[in-house]
């Protein structure tokens, strides 16, 4: 979908697309190893908190349709444009990419942490759940542009699902961890 994108959002031609689309897919996939090293380093937990920080601030700005304001001045009215152009939306877009290729480590590195014994069950569910991710994400992006006609209605509902994201880990470690900062014992 994202070569479409790009072609519908920014007129660019198919090879072009492509390319930019390689902006997002080769870092979420090569990086995974880094954000592993992150994870034993810094905690599943701290790793995860950050990517879902800096993916929920670049899921914003690329949330963004384009959008013509027009203000009315004393002047008369003022026309503005808002919206990302290809070149900051490709460096915003590689971001995402980086910084859910560090998710997808703390996620596993969160399962090895919580589930040691039974890790090969644990990660065969999250694996089903990022299958199904894959395969039913796509079918709600493109009912979105249907229902709502804005090609950055993908981008919204990410951004929806990674503020909730935001606010499950708050809750769920606030437990887990007491006042003072120590973890509470299981």
């Amino acid at each position: 979908w994202m070569p479409q994108y790009f072609i519908g959002e920014y007129g660019v031609a198919i090879g072009v697309a492509a390319a930019l689309a390689a902006s997002f897919s080769l870092p979420a996939g090569a990086l995974r190893a880094l954000g592993g090293a992150l994870s034993d380093k810094f905690g599943a937990h701290a790793t995860t908190w950050w990517v879902l920080w800096v993916a929920w601030i670049a899921l914003f700005l690329l949330s963004y349709p384009q959008t013509q304001l027009t203000v009315h001045t004393i002047r008369g009215p003022a026309a503005f444009h808002i919206g990302l152009s290809l070149w900051f939306f490709v460096p915003l877009l590689f971001v995402l990419g980086v910084v859910l290729a560090f998710g997808m480590a703390s996620t596993f590195k969160y399962l090895g942490d919580d589930f040691p014994d039974h890790l090969g069950v644990v990660t065969g569910i999250v694996g089903l759940a990022g299958g199904m991710g894959g395969f039913l994400l796509p079918i709600l992006w493109g009912a979105l542009l249907d229902l709502l006609g804005i090609r950055s209605s993908a981008f919204m509902l990410l951004y929806g699902i990674v503020w909730v994201s935001l606010i499950l880990i708050y809750f769920t470690e606030a437990r887990r961890v007491d006042f003072h900062g120590i973890e509470a014992a299981r």
